[in-house]
């Protein structure tokens, strides 16, 4: 499936000074067919309640199925760019590590749809989200 699989600390290392390094994401395991990462559920993804806000478990998502979407395709030619996330959040996280999983539903030739699970550290469903992501000709 991946048109390119690089290790772990490459992947990592693509979210230096980013977003994604700031609310502490780490790609965990590239597997035949899924992407996973952890995210820390604490000051910085908390909400003012003192729970893991929404928004840091959508930019988990979609940090799991961008990054999955990019291995899809040749780097060199193409790019993937988000064209529609949602996001159903089932259950609250005070503290401790939520864990995301991105699986392909579509890889097509312009479009790939991705399905993202985030788990919490009893592997209890926490967020259950959909990434549609479009993939363009590299502009040279």
């Amino acid at each position: 499936m991946w048109h390119i699989k690089p290790t772990l600390e490459d992947i990592n290392r693509m979210s230096c000074n980013t977003m994604v390094e700031h609310l502490g994401i780490v790609v965990t395991a590239i597997g035949d067919d899924y992407l996973e990462a952890t995210m820390p559920v604490d000051k910085r993804t908390h909400q003012p309640m003192g729970i893991l806000h929404g928004g840091a478990s959508v930019a988990l998502a979609e940090t799991l199925g961008s990054f999955a979407a990019y291995l899809c395709v040749d780097p060199a030619e193409k790019v993937c760019v988000g064209l529609e996330i949602n996001a159903n959040h089932i259950r609250s996280v005070r503290e401790g590590i939520v864990r995301g999983r991105a699986t392909p539903r579509h890889i097509g030739r312009t479009t790939q749809v991705w399905d993202i699970t985030i788990t919490n550290d009893e592997g209890k469903l926490v967020c259950i989200s959909r990434l549609t992501v479009q993939v363009m000709d590299r502009v040279r």
